[in-house]
């Protein structure tokens, strides 16, 4: 899935495989968020992607954007499913936003740093973790984290409202 402007101010991206539980989260808030804008516009120059973690995905991803937000599924341990935790990286800052938790074969911290040795990183990057309860073959989210795909999305709609300008 991906939506919206060629030069994106802020990019939404769901990173994980529908496939694997849990791991869809992300594309799940993303789904969610995109559907929701028919209905409460949000401001114009937002991009809506879905990928499966993939650097170069990724990173294109964000490319342009003044604010990208990402979201992902992890494990956790002590597991507290459901769980979501909000981490932000200035676009100058060369420290990395999460261990090597990630269900993919590149962690998203790895994938930050070499778009900070790129030049690449979007101005402000907020990564939203959702510790995942089964990361197994199949398809549809746990309880515990399904239930916490409503909050996230209003949660991440305030935060495009924030940083968008006003007028937009």
């Amino acid at each position: 899935m991906e939506s919206s402007a060629a030069a994106a101010r802020i990019a939404v991206i769901g990173v994980g495989n529908a496939y694997r539980h849990d791991d869809g989260v992300g594309w799940a808030v993303v789904a969610c968020l995109a559907q929701r804008t028919k209905q409460r516009p949000l401001p114009h120059g937002i991009r809506f992607t879905c990928t499966d973690g993939d650097p170069t995905r990724l990173i294109s991803a964000w490319e342009d954007a003044r604010l990208a937000i990402v979201v992902d599924a992890a494990r956790a341990r002590p597991a507290r499913p459901g769980r979501v935790q909000r981490l932000r990286l200035g676009g100058d800052m060369p420290q990395t936003p999460c261990g090597g938790t990630s269900s993919h074969g590149f962690a998203l911290d790895d994938t930050v740093r070499l778009a900070h040795a790129l030049g690449r990183l979007p101005g402000e990057l907020l990564v939203y973790v959702v510790e995942a309860a089964d990361l197994s073959l199949g398809t549809g989210l746990s309880p515990q984290v399904a239930a916490s795909v409503g909050p996230l999305v209003q949660r991440i709609e305030e935060d495009i409202l924030y940083c968008a300008p006003a007028g937009q």
